[in-house]
């Protein structure tokens, strides 16, 4: 007999007795990345229940770009519906090395016959993969389907003319190919030309025709592969700014999304926030697209998307609402004499629901700006009506402490290194995490520089900085197993932060400049600082961590308690493989801390 968890839906649902039958059928399965786990018109002879690795259902009837339209990971049932209706619709592949329970078909119909409710949930199922059919047909793309499309399915074929073509040709060429932007090659570089760019050469800036049109062009591209995520290409135009991405294959230019490409493809318009923050010309209107974010977060968990991208797109989101916010706030001839700065998780990208506001001003050496101080209240004002609570900490743009010019910012940093006491080294950190949102980046890097220069080489600091992560103890028996508290354990003082603080120290002692944990991850792992599988152990078990802290957020939230920190985490109400999911993340934890440990002398 396997060992098959069943207390979660739909299995909570039926009785002792089916569920010992259902553990004595029950078989468990390997199968391999690629192999053909159940094809489109075979009998469904089998249910199946993922215990590790993922499954993608296709529909072998839809053109390349729509066929895959859904994807199935550890925990999640497929082939039931194939079972009930006899056949299988569509086909499902494995997507890595994979592990599936088997429950028999006859089985599995015959519970469905002596249990209503049991039976009422595969229904229900149904309905709903009706609806997402349904949605398909009308032209567009499920939510899952989007995010498992790749830019090579989106783009168009690139139109490439040589440097020296007039802006005349070029906007013969853009006419003849109903093209709305070309690429111009100038040795090895490549640019690009728009119609916008044309018309304002012409108009606005008095160019002649007969003008080179690489004089126009913008050689600072937006890039991105083939085989990355179209996903990927939206969150980048929403950070850059830009309406279109140039796809390179090995340095050679071979196609272009644009934005109005990627929204087409995504039919599910209520969830283009995006859109709507970019449409919105005043506060009460990015309200709106503001409140529709925890909207979005729940379609993305319950699609299944992965947590890293749901938090590259959230983090993108939130920074062009702050940068608007900031558009409407700041006078206009004060904007590029500072630079807002976020900071905490906002600053590495990794909040999904909005979190505490952690931000501050860095202002050039000469600015003069006489309301300063009222404009950065009423930027903190503005924040708090579109939902991002005040820090408790009060690390925010309208405390003195927190804004001031470079040559200011230079001295903290000398002052609170110096200083090595608790406080100061908090402040150190909070820093560190700081990202550019709006206004002139520059001044960051300047003081970026100028925190590597006083703290990655002075090895006391460092020890000092580091050691918070021996601050809270891992959640873990002296046997291995996990602890078991009544009121749950502390997933964000266990897991997460010495995880974070950890990556933070290291990258900050190896003057690394991202400020996500993954990135920073990526790169320590690529310097062989860190080895790469205990790095992707890391980037596994923080993705783990958070997306148990944020199912409990969006239960509270539905519940009507907004300010709910999902923390704290009652292992006795996981399934049995969320516990072994979560006890190996904190073994990784605690291997992590001990070479810390080693590192940075922290047991002295």
């Amino acid at each position: 007999m396997v060992d098959l968890d069943l207390t979660q839906l739909p299995f909570a649902l039926l009785d002792d007795t089916s569920l010992e039958q259902l553990r004595a059928a029950a078989d468990l399965s390997y199968f391999d990345k690629g192999e053909v786990i159940l094809d489109a018109g075979q009998a469904g002879n089998w249910v199946y229940l993922i215990h590790k690795g993922a499954v993608t259902e296709l529909d072998v009837q839809a053109p390349s770009a729509r066929a895959r339209i859904g994807l199935y990971t550890a925990g999640d049932l497929f082939g039931a519906i194939s079972v009930l209706n006899g056949k299988s619709r569509y086909r499902f592949v494995a997507d890595q090395q994979t592990l599936c329970y088997l429950i028999p078909g006859q089985l599995f119909q015959r519970l469905c016959n002596h249990n209503s409710a049991f039976a009422d949930y595969f229904r229900q199922r149904l309905a709903e993969k009706s609806r997402l059919l349904a949605e398909q047909r009308e032209g567009g793309v499920t939510l899952a389907g989007f995010m498992l499309a790749r830019i090579r399915d989106c783009m168009r074929v690139p139109l490439i003319m040589q440097a020296d073509i007039s802006i005349h040709d070029a906007v013969t060429a853009l006419k003849t190919h109903r093209a709305d932007s070309l690429l111009v090659q100038r040795g090895n570089d490549v640019g690009i030309v728009t119609k916008t760019d044309l018309l304002n050469a012409l108009v606005l800036d008095g160019r002649g025709s007969g003008d080179p049109a690489a004089s126009v062009a913008s050689f600072d591209l937006v890039t991105a592969r083939p085989d990355e995520f179209l996903f990927a290409a939206l969150v980048s135009m929403t950070r850059h700014e830009v309406a279109r991405v140039v796809v390179m294959r090995h340095e050679r230019a071979v196609g272009v999304v644009e934005l109005t490409d990627v929204l087409s493809y995504f039919s599910s318009r209520s969830y283009v926030v995006g859109l709507e923050i970019e449409k919105a010309d005043d506060l009460d209107a990015l309200a709106l697209a503001s409140a529709r974010l925890p909207e979005l977060v729940r379609a993305l968990m319950a699609q299944g998307v992965k947590l890293r991208f749901a938090m590259d797109l959230l983090a993108a989101l939130n920074g062009r609402l702050m940068a608007k916010t900031w558009q409407f706030t700041v006078p206009e001839a004060h904007q590029q004499h500072g630079c807002l700065i976020v900071m905490g998780s906002e600053g590495r990208g990794e909040q999904i629901l909005k979190t505490d506001q952690d931000n501050g001003l860095i202002l050039d050496d000469g600015a003069v700006w006489p309301g300063q101080s009222e404009s950065m209240s009423r930027f903190t004002e503005n924040l708090l009506r579109l939902g991002y609570p005040p820090c408790p900490g009060n690390v925010m743009v309208s405390n003195p402490e927190w804004t001031g010019s470079l040559s200011r910012w230079r001295e903290r940093i000398r002052r609170w290194a110096d200083d090595g006491g608790g406080d100061a080294m908090l402040k150190l950190s909070i820093l560190a995490d700081a990202h550019s949102l709006a206004g002139n980046p520059r001044l960051l890097e300047a003081l970026r520089d100028a925190l590597f220069e006083r703290c990655s080489d002075d090895q006391l600091l460092m020890s000092r900085f580091a050691r918070g992560v021996l601050r809270f103890s891992t959640p873990l028996t002296v046997f291995g197993t996990l602890k078991k508290p009544e009121h749950g354990i502390d997933i964000k003082k266990g897991g997460i932060f010495p995880i974070v603080h950890g990556v933070r120290a290291l990258a900050l002692s190896q003057r690394i400049r991202d400020t996500s944990t993954f990135d920073r991850l990526d790169e320590l792992a690529a310097r062989g600082i860190t080895d790469r599988d205990l790095a992707e152990d890391l980037s596994e078990a923080l993705s783990l961590f958070s997306e148990l802290r944020l199912k409990r957020q969006l239960a509270a939230l539905e519940a009507g308690d907004a300010h709910a920190d999902g923390n704290h985490i009652v292992v006795q109400e996981l399934s049995s493989l969320e516990r072994d999911m979560l006890r190996d993340a904190l073994h990784a934890v605690n291997e992590f801390k001990q070479r810390l440990s080693w590192r940075f002398h922290l047991e002295y």
